[in-house]
């Protein structure tokens, strides 16, 4: 049956002008990005189909071009549709943090880094240097590893920071597995990174960790 055919309050976009974005599910969503389907199913149902295919929606939105091109019912259009979505969406968690209020508006923050570590396949390390108030001078990703873990150099960090003439830092650091627990490995990193950071007068405030849907304070967690 055509999404036309269906109840008006069933259909995904009139759905969501109705109730909002987020009474939609993962499946609703993609499916208004979408717009059509294929021949014999639905936008919806072609959305289910590439979800299960991808194994969620955090898969579906990291895939390289070649694999989402191979996906029935995608291509190189809707690929570069996707990514100027998901820039933009960075851009504008990006602006808010511009404006001052990374640390006057954790969820902000939370967010922000989310939006830019979530989806990598491997982990990523990344720091946001702050200034003496805590407004955001420079994001920076600076070590990429296997889908294990990266190799983390607090000595790299420190000279980051002090090009940036910083006063305190951010971490953050993505799960590829999307399961955001720190692990003992993230614990000691943390504390060998706090401490050379302390060498030369520069703040640790957070260490977060990324996984799918969520983000693990380890400040809050009592780890720094």
């Amino acid at each position: 049956m055509a999404i036309t055919d269906w109840p008006t309050n069933e259909r995904p976009r009139e759905k969501l002008l109705q109730r909002g974005p987020s009474a939609l599910s993962d499946a609703e969503l993609l499916a208004i990005f979408l717009r059509t389907g294929v021949k014999g199913k639905s936008a919806v149902d072609l959305a289910r189909e590439l979800l299960d295919q991808h194994k969620g929606l955090g898969n579906l939105l990291a895939a390289d071009r070649a694999s989402f091109c191979r996906s029935h019912g995608l291509g190189s259009a809707k690929y570069a549709q996707l990514q100027a979505v998901l820039e933009m969406s960075r851009r504008h968690l990006r602006e808010n943090l511009d404006r001052g209020e990374a640390i006057t508006n954790p969820r902000q923050t939370r967010e922000y880094l989310q939006a830019r570590l979530s989806t990598y396949p491997q982990e990523v390390f990344a720091c946001l240097f702050l200034d003496t108030r805590h407004r955001v001078i420079e994001y920076e990703e600076l070590f990429r590893g296997t889908i294990d873990g990266a190799s983390v150099h607090p000595r790299e960090v420190v000279k980051r920071a002090l090009a940036h003439n910083a006063a305190a830092l951010i971490l953050a650091h993505n799960h590829p597995s999307g399961i955001a627990e720190p692990s003992q490995a993230d614990r000691s990193i943390t504390q060998q990174l706090k401490q050379a950071l302390a060498l030369v007068d520069i703040r640790l405030l957070d260490h977060m960790v990324i996984g799918h849907g969520e983000v693990i304070s380890m400040a809050e967690q009592g780890d720094i």
